[in-house]
């Protein structure tokens, strides 16, 4: 344990009570997350929705099924500046309707949902997009929400609004795509209600996992894209946005923190099952999850159920979910601490462990508790062993795929002096003007800045075999967008064409690959049907990894893309956008998509 990190935990461990010092509305804004305010969720779904009928776990395949109301929730999102105190330390922030996290969106599997996003962002201005980290967006992928790919940036004062099929269920987020501002404060969980293949008695709703930076994200870009700059260490560890911090550690006077801000609560009862939705929103980090004396039953990863395992810890890779149920075993006066980590072994972090206090339904809920951590293995950089993981409803990949294409991922300084991360030798450079889904709608498929925008057109193939190659000594959770895929292989090495549960690999949409070197490379074996017409992006979901280009398009089906029409609203956004930039010039210094000045890069 670091210095910063013992001064942390010993404070709190010596506190008489958990009485916050700080007022909910100062750490976090209009948020209630984190509080015993904090609602928990309808067992039945919105508006009551008791039974999914036929449309249940074993027997639906959400890929090709599931039910559409015609109907579906609005919501209304001001994204401007604002100051919070998370862990105590006052800082700018990003925030939605004033709020961190942000707000919950919560609908029903088949509901269309609606999100009016204005952008009042000032002091300085700057561009923003929101993606539904996820969502299949089979029928609407111009809504997926990336800038220089599926549509121009939402410039200062204009609004974009989304709508888009729920077309898969279970737990999720949401968060800016341009350029690292959700590392500033624009994330919030999303949770789509479904059908389930366990029983239980009370839904916690999201528990949201991430590591936290007292320096403003663009800063940390400028780090990260500067000559000879080290990589940057997280400062604290957030659990629904809440931590303490020990002051004393704060050598800039001009920085304002206050002791014992407050922690996340927790209600538990006595003898029943709680779900407890656990998302990995951070920056950078792995996140170790665990429960002082309880166990956890996995139900599902991602946005796909699986065949329950018991754990007593939980490994999350940035944009990584995990659905647990967990039974009260405590007595009803019973407190417990709830933990996660950073992975001391995995992630660049000051301050790793982050602490939440549990309280049974008739214990003090001002009271300390007293009990012991959970010890766990943080040898491997990587999620847990494929052969604990089968998806409830199986869906086996291809034997013999239609195409196959290996990705090697290494990073090294370029001309100017700039780390950079590239894939096949190639590091992603976006252009906010010109977004690749709209090009490829009207046939241009050959990209004027390629090879930059790392496009990879896999024409009508079927399906498509990735296999990633980690030759960078550190791990990466890599995201695909508009997919579930099969996660067919995993490990360090030459893959040896060993399948784990061949006819029904695990599914999932973000998998992290583990460290390695150019002759002992981590690798990860994926494959998916390429059943969504459209333009998908392939990355590493760290921040400053995406800002230093760790970034590939996938084209799919492009034929049956260019027969798609987009809305006007696409175009519109595009000409709101070209009009702010003919008189503010953008500052992109990074690859874009998470944004970057005219170097030699643009980052995503």
């Amino acid at each position: 344990m670091t210095s910063a990190a013992s001064a942390v935990v010993s404070g709190i461990l010596a506190l008489s009570s958990l009485v916050p010092s700080l007022p909910q509305t100062i750490t976090n804004g209009a948020s209630i997350l984190g509080t015993l305010s904090a609602p928990t969720l309808s067992l039945t779904g919105v508006n009551g929705i008791i039974s999914w009928g036929s449309d249940t776990v074993a027997n639906t395949n959400p890929y090709i099924g599931g039910p559409v109301s015609g109907r579906g929730p609005t919501y209304n999102f001001n994204i401007a500046r604002g100051f919070i105190a998370p862990d105590g330390v006052n800082k700018s922030a990003l925030l939605i309707n004033g709020a961190f996290p942000g707000p919950l969106i919560e609908a029903n599997w088949g509901d269309t949902i609606t999100v009016n996003v204005c952008n009042n962002i000032v002091g300085p201005e700057e561009g923003t997009a929101l993606h539904w980290h996820g969502i299949l967006q089979k029928l609407t992928p111009w809504f997926d929400g990336v800038p220089a790919v599926q549509q121009c940036p939402i410039a200062p004062g204009t609004c974009f609004t989304y709508s888009f099929l729920a077309d898969i269920y279970g737990t999720s987020w949401y968060h800016s795509h341009y350029s690292a501002q959700y590392a500033g404060g624009l994330v919030g969980p999303m949770i789509i209600h479904g059908p389930s293949q366990v029983q239980y008695d009370y839904d916690l709703g999201p528990v949201m996992l991430s590591d936290t930076y007292h320096t403003e994200y663009f800063k940390i870009v400028e780090q990260v894209m500067g000559v000879g700059q080290p990589p940057p260490f997280s400062d604290n560890n957030l659990i629904n946005g809440k931590m303490n911090y020990n002051c004393s550690l704060i050598t800039d006077p001009t920085v304002h923190c206050t002791p014992n801000a407050g922690l996340s609560k927790f209600k538990f009862h006595s003898g029943k099952k709680m779900r407890l939705r656990l998302i990995n929103s951070g920056a950078e980090g792995i996140q170790r999850f665990t429960i002082d004396g309880h166990n956890m039953t996995i139900i599902a990863n991602d946005f796909v159920p699986i065949q329950p395992y018991t754990t007593n810890v939980v490994t999350l890779g940035i944009g990584q979910r995990s659905d647990v149920i967990v039974e009260g075993v405590g007595t009803p006066t019973s407190t417990y601490w709830m933990r996660s980590d950073l992975s001391p072994t995995c992630d660049l972090a000051n301050q790793p462990h982050a602490l939440a206090a549990i309280y049974y339904e008739d214990a003090n809920t001002n009271a300390k508790p007293t009990t012991t951590a959970t010890p766990y293995d943080d040898s491997k950089c990587g999620n847990d062993d494929l052969s604990l993981t089968t998806p409830f409803f199986p869906f086996p990949a291809t034997s013999n795929p239609a195409t196959e294409q290996d990705v090697v991922i290494t990073g090294h300084t370029n001309g100017s002096g700039v780390f950079l991360f590239y894939m096949n030798n190639e590091s992603f450079r976006g252009n906010y003007d010109h977004p690749m889904l709209v090009l490829a709608n009207q046939g241009n498929v050959s990209y004027p800045f390629d090879p930059q925008w790392n496009a990879y057109n896999f024409g009508t193939n079927s399906s498509i075999r990735i296999i990633v190659k980690n030759e960078f000594p550190a791990s990466h959770p890599m995201h695909l967008h508009g997919h579930n895929f099969n996660v067919l292989a995993e490990g360090v090495g030459t893959w040896d064409g060993t399948i784990t549960h061949q006819q029904n690999t695990q599914r999932r949409d973000v998998q992290l690959v583990q460290p390695g070197s150019a002759t002992a490379p981590g690798y990860i074996v994926l494959q998916y049907d390429t059943d969504n017409p459209g333009v998908w992006p392939f990355h590493c979901h760290i921040a400053w990894h995406v800002s230093a280009g760790l970034y590939i398009n996938t084209i799919e089906q492009e034929t049956l893309l260019q027969k798609r029409v987009l809305p006007s609203t696409v175009a519109q956004t595009c000409v709101a956008w070209a009009n702010y930039t003919g008189h503010d010039v953008v500052d992109e210094i990074d690859s874009g998509l998470k944004r970057s000045r005219e170097r030699d890069i643009l980052l995503f």
